[in-house]
């Protein structure tokens, strides 16, 4: 299933209409929001997935540190997780699961949450992750849809997990790249996102599946600008240019690029692997924030004290409206 085929599926359903309802699944923002009160509004994500790295306690951090991701990217407060576990109960042994969940668990308590249930059935495919609840002040809730002319873009992890896997999977990739992009996915994105409340930004939004370009699209759609990206600005990981060279690319990336191709205009002189880059799916990827030029440089040096390896990418404009721009 691509993009495409999901946006259809939501369109078919029915409206939802409610005067507390802040975000829903008609607006593509990273969670759902509530007001509860003039004070307190409830955010709601849910993700998991299979296995991307061997180790189960790995795995389960990662997990959780992608499904926290949401609720940080709204300017929330992760409060409580559910765990979502299918297990192949007949052909694995008990002790992954238990390693898995012990992962997750140690991530969720990092956050500063809790888990609080959970809901599990026999499945033929390992499957973890979290439904998470997080709270945000109804007025400081931030989205993807803010994004002013003239800000700058910051993004707050490397690209390249997802074609870093594909080389793992291949046995074309080092235990030290496979450490690298491990340690990256299972950081929660909350000190970033922190610092950017405390700076003051315009919109934000965390880069997953749909890559760097299809998040910015979406960015660039609902905030009705333009976003141009500076290829040669965005930080990688070492060994994902050569790997993309070689073609060990993801089903999901090709995927990202017939759906979003339409909204991307990509320079003549940006090569064609670091084109593929800008597509990889990532798995617990960082925060692109949109901030003002002003601001810019004072939250990145923030976020590089702190050890972030952020970096200015690119820059919104009134035109193209809704287009992203690759140069």
């Amino acid at each position: 299933m691509g993009p495409g085929d999901l946006n259809k599926a939501i369109c078919d359903l029915p409206k939802m209409r409610d005067p507390n309802l802040i975000r829903g699944i008609a607006s593509p923002d990273d969670a759902g929001v509530y007001r509860i009160s003039d004070e307190v509004a409830i955010i709601q994500t849910i993700d998991f997935f299979t296995p991307i790295v061997d180790d189960p306690y790995t795995f389960g951090q990662i997990a959780v540190a992608n499904a926290l991701s949401d609720v940080y990217a709204m300017g929330g407060k992760p409060l409580t997780a559910m765990n979502v576990v299918c297990f192949p109960v007949k052909s694995m042994d008990i002790s992954v699961l238990k390693e898995i969940l012990r992962g997750g668990v140690d991530k969720i308590l990092e956050a500063g949450a809790l888990l609080v249930g959970g809901h599990s059935i026999e499945d033929d495919e390992l499957k973890y992750g979290l439904s998470v609840t997080g709270t945000v002040h109804p007025k400081r809730l931030l989205t993807n849809a803010g994004a002013r002319a003239g800000d700058r873009l910051i993004l707050t992890k490397p690209l390249g997990t997802g074609i870093i896997s594909t080389a793992i999977k291949a046995e074309m990739a080092g235990e030290a790249a496979a450490a690298r992009i491990a340690e990256s996915m299972a950081t929660l994105n909350k000190e970033a996102a922190e610092l950017m409340q405390e700076i003051g930004i315009h919109a934000v939004t965390d880069i997953t599946g749909f890559g760097l370009i299809g998040h910015t699209a979406q960015m660039a759609d609902n905030s009705r600008v333009g976003i141009t990206i500076f290829s040669d600005a965005v930080p990688v990981f070492p060994e994902v240019a050569d790997f993309a060279e070689q073609g060990l690319c993801p089903g999901g990336l090709y995927r990202n690029r017939e759906f979003y191709s339409p909204s991307v205009i990509i320079g003549d002189k940006v090569p064609a692997h670091i084109q593929d880059i800008l597509f990889d799916p990532q798995t617990s990827g960082g925060l692109l924030i949109s901030l003002a030029t002003t601001k810019a440089r004072r939250l990145l040096d923030k976020l590089n004290q702190a050890g972030i390896n952020a970096a200015i990418v690119g820059e919104v404009t009134r035109q193209p409206r809704g287009k992203v721009t690759v140069r």
